[in-house]
């Protein structure tokens, strides 16, 4: 680690952009860096440059297929659910593509009590969730004391068979000692979008005259995050503000420094696309507008170059294109998600969304489809339970071995959901599925061990995990 790099801006604009405009590489070239990329290092700064430059339509299917083979490797046929919780839409920052910007007049805006917020964890309980994401706006009314509360509001939540057993929080930037408080309330990762990484269009975006205005502040905000004792971090951009190829090697070089600052990179990465937002200008006449096959590449290209790295996909995607990047890079998904504050208690959906959806479906439509696929539904939290996190779950993950627990783990989780939850259509798929995983589990003292797992979930047994 070099502590000398901490909180120092590292982004070189100029050098980025000047990557991009590159040559579009040889067959061999490809060939060279898809032979690396397969052997799950990761890539450099350059080689995920070159990678961005291919435009050939073959070209392309070769580094989604080494991106299927790597995500196979290391994640198989797991992917993990999640549902966000919104306590709030109101704001005081003011972004031209989002509904919660403080001018927007068209909303109406709710920052929710702590019943209610309870009420919304007890209803995604109902549902079969077990990990949630708690999200708002920027405002004094969503003050590091509010937040807190509603972690502790949220783990005490019992409902039926069910409890909360890891809450991630998307939150804008904060100090330190601010970060040391939420430490304590035992949160798994902690998500902050960058939004851009140009910093000129950032201001474009942002105006002068709020505390998201400060590109360094939000650009550092994982800085202090680790300082204050955040295991886990999770980066993000919005996809349409700039050149997704700037972005992409932007976000690289964030993760390369968390990586030389820290000795660890990020734990997840997210990728949306603007969409509909009521109120919001942008969303109307997007810059930098991303198309579906250049979406699939950029996936497919962050698998290989951050190759232990949890890539989420939000429901701003529809079920197709959803279902079809599970193959390629796609580790964690939302499901049956709403984005406005108190939607999952009030059908009539009174409080503005922060966007519109492309996936509509229930938590169980998701499942079936996902079973329909051949991909395990997960609802671990086994890794941060056992102190998994941070440095520990990367000197598993890069050998290789986090695996041994991944798989196992997912189908605990998800019988429980299967015998809890699910409807009696959505059982007998679910089983079988799992039947047919646990059959590929090669005969050993561990698959003696999972079986007998499965048999006490199946006798009433809950919680069970490696």
């Amino acid at each position: 680690m070099n502590i000398n790099e901490r909180n120092q801006n590292f982004i070189d604009r100029d050098k980025l952009y000047a990557l991009i405009e590159g040559e579009t590489p040889t067959k061999d070239e490809l060939q060279v860096i898809l032979k690396k990329a397969s052997k799950m290092k990761g890539l450099s700064l350059e080689d995920v440059a070159v990678l961005l430059r291919t435009e050939d339509k073959n070209d392309i299917r070769a580094i989604m297929d080494v991106a299927h083979q790597v995500k196979e490797e290391i994640y198989g046929k797991r992917l993990v659910l999640f549902a966000p919780v919104y306590t709030g839409n109101v704001c005081v920052n003011n972004c031209v593509y989002c509904a919660f910007r403080r001018d927007n007049k068209q909303i109406v805006r709710k920052v929710l009590s702590m019943d209610e917020i309870e009420n919304e964890a007890r209803i995604l309980l109902r549902d079969g969730h077990k990990r949630l994401l708690l999200i708002c706006g920027e405002s004094p009314r969503n003050d590091i004391n509010y937040i807190c509360d509603a972690i502790k509001r949220v783990y005490s939540v019992k409902e039926g068979k069910g409890e909360v057993r890891r809450i991630n929080v998307e939150l804008a930037p904060m100090s330190v000692e601010d970060f040391k408080r939420l430490k304590q309330e035992h949160i798994g990762t902690y998500v902050c979008f960058q939004e851009t990484y140009d910093p000129i269009l950032y201001q474009e975006y942002h105006g002068t005259n709020s505390p998201k205005s400060d590109f360094e502040n939000r650009l550092l905000v994982m800085d202090r995050a680790m300082e204050g004792g955040i295991d886990d971090v999770g980066l993000g951009v919005l996809f349409g503000l700039a050149d997704y190829r700037y972005e992409i090697l932007a976000l690289m070089e964030h993760a390369n420094h968390l990586e030389r600052a820290y000795g660890c990179g990020p734990h997840t990465v997210s990728f949306p696309r603007i969409e509909p937002a009521e109120g919001a200008p942008l969303p109307e006449h997007i810059p930098h507008k991303v198309s579906d096959e250049d979406f699939k590449k950029i996936i497919a290209i962050i698998r290989l170059a951050l190759p232990y790295t949890g890539i989420i996909l939000s429901t701003r995607e529809n079920d197709e294109m959803r279902t079809e990047l599970f193959n390629f890079g796609i580790s964690q998904i939302s499901a049956g998600s709403r984005t406005n504050p108190g939607a999952y208690s009030d059908d009539a959906e009174l409080s503005g969304s922060q966007f519109s959806l492309g996936d509509h479906r229930s938590l169980e439509e998701v499942i079936g489809s996902m079973i329909d696929a051949g991909f395990i539904p997960s609802f671990c939290t086994g890794c941060y339970r056992k102190g998994r996190v941070g440095h520990d779950f990367m000197d598993l993950a890069k050998p290789g071995l986090i695996k041994q627990y991944c798989l196992p783990n997912a189908m605990f989780s998800f019988k429980e959901y299967l015998y809890d939850y699910a409807s009696e259509e959505t059982r007998k798929k679910g089983l079988k599925l799992i039947q047919s995983m646990l059959q590929d589990v090669p005969q050993s003292a561990h698959k003696n061990k999972i079986e007998k797992e499965l048999e006490v979930i199946e006798e009433g047994q809950r919680d069970r995990f490696f």
